[in-house]
């Protein structure tokens, strides 16, 4: 596998923190010890896991206003492959890559596929957007795309994610997530229920043409762009488009696309409970779909999603097979130290999870003990796992500290040296 990291750079700076993490993990170890945690069952459960990057999490993406981009922006998806492959040299955390066509479309997908396997990623689910309107595109998604009132336009959204499955088919993807923009600004402007019904047809058409080892994701959004009504816009309406579809459909949540009083875990445990939850777009938002790095503004929030997660595992949960994905937006801050951090907060969330003491948490919700019940999940919070991070990457050849390695490697500069200044740009939300 090529290196976009030099070894020696790893090797340099993780040979002044090996002691330091040593001693820490052992303290931690003997800590969770008297817990019954065996720390080194952890580390293997967090080693295991990953979660995919977005393929347009490596460049800027900016606000409804401007967007600043930075030195060494990806040109093309190869770029974009080498930039998320430094993420997992690094994170030793994201093994796959998600696309989104047509914005990642090459003409030789062998090449693509060969690519990524020298670089040792592999690709998860693809996305279709029909929710801009492309150079070459003959019909307009202003007023919607697969709910849209003309049945052409609705045809030509339709054959775009066709083509998704088939790109993605070469490649070795095995889902497709559908997020739409359709919807309203106006009172009046559109009828609810034949615009849902239209929404269903089209998706049905889609569905049809999936694989039998293929799974199809939709995904719903509050609001943005459509401000007054949105055909998909709640977990509700995502659930009732999944039992629509049939066996291959699930819901897919995206921890931004909710109101900022929502339950997310809630939500989360309902679509585990019947069998529908498709996987997760993990970011943080303050005001709406902010896109902002994972746990950035409510980590504990993000714990209790995977509180659920881990106890749906281990109590087994029928047809729980949940897919993980950042899906995240930079505008000031470099896009690969982003994604690195955002993948270790998933994962960090994923090990407190492990913690949980859930023969005790059960008994004292059977007993209404509220206030026990609260701390012993927030003692699971409270216990600083990242010895137990850190050690992960180490064994799996990564960095202790990915980011303090990533700055002292010079790849930015190097790529910045290598790939075309881009101007800033105007308004355009990703």
């Amino acid at each position: 596998m090529p290196a976009m990291i030099e070894r020696d750079v790893i090797d340099k700076d993780n040979a002044g923190r090996r002691a330091a993490l040593a001693a820490d993990y052992d303290a931690l170890g003997e800590h969770l010890s008297r817990r019954g945690i065996d720390i080194d069952a952890v580390k293997a459960d967090v080693a295991a896991y990953g979660v995919a990057v977005p393929s347009w999490g490596v460049g800027t993406g900016g606000t409804r206003f401007a967007r600043f981009p930075g030195p060494g922006e990806p040109r093309h998806i190869f770029d974009k492959l080498d930039d998320c492959a430094v993420i997992h040299e690094l994170a030793r955390a994201t093994p796959r890559v998600s696309l989104h066509i047509p914005w990642d479309k090459v003409g030789d997908l062998s090449e693509l596929k060969e690519r990524a396997g020298a670089l040792g990623l592999g690709f998860d689910a693809m996305n279709s957007n029909t929710f801009q309107d492309q150079a070459d595109q003959r019909l307009s998604y202003k007023f919607g795309s697969l709910s849209h009132t003309d049945p052409v336009t609705r045809q030509q959204a339709i054959e775009h994610n066709l083509e998704c499955i088939a790109i993605g088919r070469a490649l070795g993807s095995k889902a497709l997530t559908v997020w739409i923009g359709d919807g309203s600004n106006f009172p009046g402007q559109s009828h609810f229920t034949r615009a849902f019904e239209r929404y269903l047809d089209s998706m049905k058409a889609i569905y049809a043409a999936l694989p039998d080892d293929w799974r199809l994701f939709s995904e719903h959004k509050i609001f943005e762009p459509a401000f007054y009504s949105t055909v998909v816009q709640d977990w509700g309406t995502n659930y009732l488009i999944a039992q629509e579809l049939g066996d291959k459909a699930f819901c897919l949540v995206d921890l931004g696309h909710h109101a900022p009083t929502v339950n997310i875990e809630m939500i989360v445990a309902r679509l585990i409970q019947f069998g529908k939850l498709g996987g997760f777009h993990f970011n943080d938002s303050k005001y709406g779909d902010d896109d902002l790095d994972a746990g950035s503004i409510d980590p504990y929030r993000l714990f209790l999603v995977f509180n659920e997660l881990v106890d749906a595992r281990e109590r087994r949960a029928a047809g729980f097979d949940p897919a993980y994905m950042l899906d995240q937006s930079h505008n000031v801050t470099d896009p690969i130290e982003s994604l690195m951090i955002s993948a270790s907060e998933v994962r960090r969330a994923y090990a407190q999870a492990l913690l949980v003491d859930r023969a005790a948490l059960s008994a004292y919700q059977e007993d209404n003990d509220a206030l026990m019940a609260s701390q012993t999940v927030k003692r699971a919070y409270l216990t600083d796992v990242e010895p137990i991070l850190a050690m992960a990457r180490l064994g799996a050849g990564g960095a202790i500290d990915p980011i303090a390695c990533y700055r002292a490697s010079g790849y930015r500069q190097r790529v910045g040296n290598e790939r075309p200044a881009i101007h800033a740009a105007g308004g355009g939300i990703v």
